[in-house]
């Protein structure tokens, strides 16, 4: 997962404890009320004062199994038995009931049912819904089974917009679920199309040379041992290249389930994005303007290192286009560290004026290239101002070998 993917989650993180922080506190709040409306001697009489306690104990319980992350499960099966037990105590008893907490009760088990519609597996699902769904339906039966004919109805109504709930949030993370799916399914069949090219270039070099070797060897005019040397010598180089080429690759593709796009991405050819269209691509790249910076000591790049340099820069050029509309100027540099070849895009813009949407998709595909080679991504914020994609590639020789 690239810095960008972990630095949302852990925003997503914090706004779910901000918005459970906020609501416990309330609820705190609202069963402090209740206790005092008990204290007060208003909530039916002193005889059944247990009673009343027990109800706003059990709405504080259905109120932190509906915020609870942990043990979600436990903790709902233990709200709806409480909530259970009491109308089956009032049913029998028939104590007056005055006590507000039964408000929070319902709120709570309601969020509960839209929790489990939304996060529980399917052998769960329903047996669960059934469960805290029929505790909430029966709650008027704590007062008469006239109150049960007149309120049954409009909670179970409640409580299909709770599953209702449930069922759109789970299919939002379904959605999103597919769309990455789809976009690392996308990047293993644009690898493979790469994968096609740089074999198919290899290996076009290697009939060459056979051919030019057979033609040699065929020929009345002598040739030194030394110019076959170097003919054999760049049949083996282009081989290996190849062989290396596909060790570094497979292993992504591995998990493609449909052979026929598979067949289809091999037998489609396109152009292999090199250093040379990089340049192309900056120079074309007008808004904001956008400068390039290839430092001279990189040497020849591996074809699937110079295709995923371009790649990088493509998908950074345009994030910088849809959300950093104020930036000035997006500079570009191709550099060689220790580690390896170093891309980086850098733009100066604050973020005003974005106003096209993203799912940042793009980026985990990246990650997922980039990974296969063996290397390091890294997209966020600059300190001074800006944004950043930082990317750093194992180039030449220090590319990882991969087992047969």
């Amino acid at each position: 997962m690239s810095d960008t993917g972990e630095r949302l989650d852990r925003i997503t993180s914090l706004g779910g404890c901000l918005v459970r922080g906020t609501a416990g506190a309330f609820a705190g709040l609202y069963l402090l009320l209740c206790l005092v409306t008990v204290a007060g001697g208003t909530a039916g009489g002193r005889s059944h004062l247990p009673f009343f306690l027990t109800m706003i104990f059990a709405a504080g319980v259905c109120a932190w199994a509906a915020l609870t992350t942990r043990r979600f499960v436990v903790w709902a099966l233990i709200a709806t038995g409480l909530s259970l037990a009491l109308t089956v105590y009032a049913a029998l008893v028939r104590p007056p009931i005055g006590n507000p907490s039964m408000l929070l009760e319902l709120s709570g088990l309601l969020v509960v049912v839209t929790r489990v519609i939304w996060q529980l597996p399917r052998e769960r699902l329903v047996p669960m819904t059934v469960l805290v769904g029929g505790a909430i339906v029966i709650i008027p039966f704590r007062g008469s089974a006239i109150s049960l004919l007149l309120f049954s109805a409009p909670l179970a109504v409640l409580v299909a917009i709770a599953i209702g709930a449930g069922l759109w949030l789970r299919a939002i993370d379904a959605r999103r679920a597919r769309a990455l799916t789809a976009a690392r399914r996308d990047e293993r069949l644009e690898l493979a199309r790469d994968l096609h090219d740089f074999v198919a270039h290899h290996i076009t070099g290697i009939v060459v040379q056979a051919q030019a070797a057979r033609f040699t060897a065929g020929s009345a005019a002598p040739r030194s041992p030394e110019q076959l040397d170097a003919m054999f010598a760049g049949i083996e180089k282009a081989g290996t290249e190849a062989l290396t080429s596909m060790r570094r690759m497979v292993g992504l593709l591995r998990e493609a389930q449909d052979n026929r796009d598979a067949g289809a991405a091999g037998s489609a050819t396109r152009p292999v994005g090199d250093l040379a269209r990089v340049e192309e691509l900056v120079a074309g790249f007008g808004s904001p303007p956008a400068s390039l910076d290839i430092a001279g000591d990189l040497g020849e790049l591996p074809p699937e290192v110079a295709t995923s340099v371009h790649r990088i820069v493509q998908e950074a050029l345009t994030n910088a286009r849809k959300h950093a509309a104020d930036a000035t100027a997006v500079r570009v540099r191709v550099g060689r560290t220790a580690e390896g070849v170093e891309v980086t895009v850098r733009d100066d813009g604050q973020g005003r004026g974005r106003r096209l949407p993203s799912g940042a998709f793009g980026l985990v595909g990246l990650g997922e290239r980039v990974e296969a080679l063996g290397g390091r991504i890294h997209a966020g914020p600059r300190p001074e101002g800006g944004w950043e994609v930082v990317a750093v590639l194992p180039g030449g020789r220090s590319l990882p070998q991969s087992g047969p």
